[in-house]
């Protein structure tokens, strides 16, 4: 990630709504592929987003069940939930909420039918090793033919959020499971930065985990649980430049009361530990936009970036340019301007419908151009 000293830059979370449907089983799937990654660059261009990449259609939209194609030692594991998982306190306390919309569908927005099929539970039966090269290589050669690779980033998931979804049935223990997942995706991480592009890690169980085992365990505990996650990413960024890193945390971000989500103030300085070069986190939805205030008290690693949400998929609203403009210049001026990315929550594929998506993604660019302005850059209106 480049800083900035001429104006606020933009970017987002890297999941985008999908401007068709993309089926893997047709026989012209490989050319739809390429026109939707087109498309969908040409998109953000077109809005005039700074820093963009393939809105993860070449994971088919989803940071989990593509642990199938990248990972050996895996099979499939059943559709039912993952009961080794507790559903966790927010689904406990509104149990008639979560009813409603699991049933209506108001928990996600899909425009892909094929998304909805995908497997989310996958059994470790031998050793688990990296076998995604082929796939991992597409992706980066279709992001590649349309992105100059510094302006453009790729997704991959960080091994605590891969372990939520991957059942033990080989490992002696958690950890050593665990750590054969960071050794595995070391192959990704380290072929994305090697091809140009940014790498961004995705992180959505570090902080959500809280609500499900991180109560019951304590606020000790968990971050001690959450460490050794971290220590355990930090293995596989070991040989990257942190500067070609942006990490994301985020409370897994589905559309919930979220009552029961840990605060930033205990996670920041746990973030921080991450071994990268920039910091994405949600800081627009009304559970955690208060938080830009944690800032205050910490400070801010020199040659650290952060990549706040100044617009939210968690609301159909769109975010006036004023507001957003607003919201950037908190965090600036507790951090420093130069030191500030705009972003989004999180991501919007699944979530959101597309023309709000669009428009939220409008309002953060135009955001960043008034916050320029107000705070003073010298070619804000670049």
């Amino acid at each position: 990630m480049r800083a900035s000293s001429t104006r606020i830059l933009t970017t987002h979370v890297g999941s985008l709504p999908a401007l068709a449907a993309i089926d893997r089983a047709d026989a012209n799937y490989d050319d739809a592929l390429r026109d939707s990654v087109s498309a969908i660059v040409e998109l953000q261009r077109e809005i005039g987003l700074d820093f963009i990449n393939e809105g993860e259609y070449t994971k088919e939209g989803s940071w989990i069940a593509y642990i199938g194609q990248r990972f050996g030692g895996v099979r499939p594991g059943s559709d039912k939930k993952l009961d080794y998982v507790p559903l966790g306190k927010d689904r406990e306390e509104f149990a008639d909420f979560y009813k409603y919309a699991n049933e209506t569908g108001g928990l996600t927005y899909w425009t892909n039918s094929e998304l909805r099929r995908q497997n989310a539970h996958w059994v470790c039966e031998g050793p688990l090793v990296y076998c995604g090269q082929a796939v991992l290589g597409r992706e980066i050669d279709l992001l590649r033919q349309v992105v100059a690779p510094e302006d453009g980033f790729l997704t991959a998931t960080a091994p605590s959020s891969f372990e939520v979804h991957i059942e033990n049935a080989y490992y002696r223990t958690a950890e050593e499971l665990l750590h054969a997942m960071a050794e595995a995706m070391r192959t990704e991480y380290e072929a994305i930065v090697a091809a140009g592009f940014d790498l961004q890690v995705d992180d959505a169980w570090l902080a959500a985990l809280w609500d499900r085992i991180g109560i019951p365990m304590g606020l000790d505990a968990y971050r001690k649980y959450c460490t050794l996650r971290i220590e355990a990413l930090n293995h596989a960024l070991a040989n990257i430049p942190q500067e070609q890193i942006r990490y994301h945390l985020c409370w897994g971000s589905w559309h919930g009361p979220h009552a029961h989500d840990l605060e930033m103030r205990h996670m920041v300085d746990l973030m921080l530990k991450v071994r990268a070069g920039a910091y994405s986190f949600e800081a627009a939805n009304v559970r955690h936009e208060h938080e830009y205030a944690v800032w205050e008290d910490v400070k801010l690693p020199d040659g650290k970036l952060i990549m706040p949400g100044v617009v939210t998929h968690s609301t159909n609203v769109i975010e006036h340019p004023d507001l957003v403009s607003d919201r950037i210049q908190r965090f600036a001026r507790l951090v420093g301007k130069e030191n500030v990315i705009a972003s989004a929550d999180c991501g919007f594929g699944g979530r959101t419908h597309p023309q709000i998506a669009w428009a939220k993604l409008r309002a953060l660019v135009e955001g960043a151009r008034r916050a320029s302005r107000a705070l003073g850059f010298r070619a804000a209106d670049d």
